[in-house]
């Protein structure tokens, strides 16, 4: 059964603007070109600390092939990963996995 993941990112200080730039431009366009579905990208109304953005997996096994085509990629490491720290505080990620209720839309 498909499930999705939300992720929920606490941005630095003055750093929403360009990390919504990075997301926009470089990582969701990246993740897709490597067959990640991206459902949604949001941030907040009025907290420029929130960054929530939504992915979809038909299983796990597409997940953990997914996560390894991106994470384990050249350009993730080293043209992504190294810029995160400045953006964003890591210990604070929130990431939750979902399942659609049997009647939701999105099933």
């Amino acid at each position: 059964m498909a499930f999705y993941e939300l992720r929920q990112y606490k941005v630095l200080p003055g750093k929403l603007e360009s990390w919504v730039r990075i997301m926009e431009e470089e990582i969701i366009p990246f993740q897709v070109s490597k067959g990640m579905v991206i459902c949604g990208s949001f941030q907040g109304e009025t907290d420029p600390s929130v960054y929530i953005w939504l992915r979809r997996f038909e299983s796990e096994a597409e997940r953990e092939a997914l996560y390894k085509a991106v994470y384990e990629s050249e350009f993730w490491k080293t043209q992504i990963a190294p810029r995160v720290p400045e953006h964003l505080d890591r210990s604070a990620i929130v990431v939750t996995r979902m399942v659609p209720t049997p009647k939701s839309t999105v099933r």
